[in-house]
């Protein structure tokens, strides 16, 4: 499949996010103060891994296969209950900063699928982008569960 120079512009920005979201969840990961998180952090930043791999396999001119829908996503436990926590803060700044991280990578590959001209790289593109929106939703829904996001 020969791609074009805007494409190829385009998939570069990509894995530049991709690589950006493996680092922030692999570091985050680690300066989580709740166990819960900090497995959370590390699962995503797995999924990250996966979707640099297909943007790769798409620039060597390969079509991957769309990442299949899993609605399955983590429930969490309430972690914190005093509001003055300093561990609360903590993760709640990290989830705040991955959270603002997967908006921007939604809205970057919303604008990629428009750019696209073939239909399965768009459909491919559409699939990493839901996924992304799922991680925003977990990171929320932790968030909910601690009375983190107002």
């Amino acid at each position: 499949m020969q791609l074009t120079q805007k494409e190829m512009t385009l998939l570069k920005d990509l894995k530049g996010q991709e690589q950006l979201c493996i680092d922030k969840y692999t570091k985050h990961a680690t300066a989580a103060k709740d166990s819960q998180l900090s497995t959370l952090f590390t699962k995503l930043a797995g999924v990250e891994q996966h979707h640099l791999q297909m943007l790769t396999q798409i620039e060597g001119g390969s079509v991957p296969s769309p990442v299949s829908a899993s609605g399955s996503s983590q429930n969490f436990t309430a972690t914190y209950n005093a509001q003055n926590s300093e561990d609360k803060k903590n993760d709640q700044y990290l989830c705040s900063d991955l959270l603002t991280t997967e908006k921007h990578a939604s809205s970057l590959y919303d604008t990629c699928i428009f750019e696209f001209k073939d239909p399965q790289l768009r459909t491919v593109l559409n699939s990493i982008q839901a996924e992304e929106q799922r991680h925003g939703e977990e990171i929320y829904k932790y968030m909910q569960t601690n009375s983190m996001y107002s």
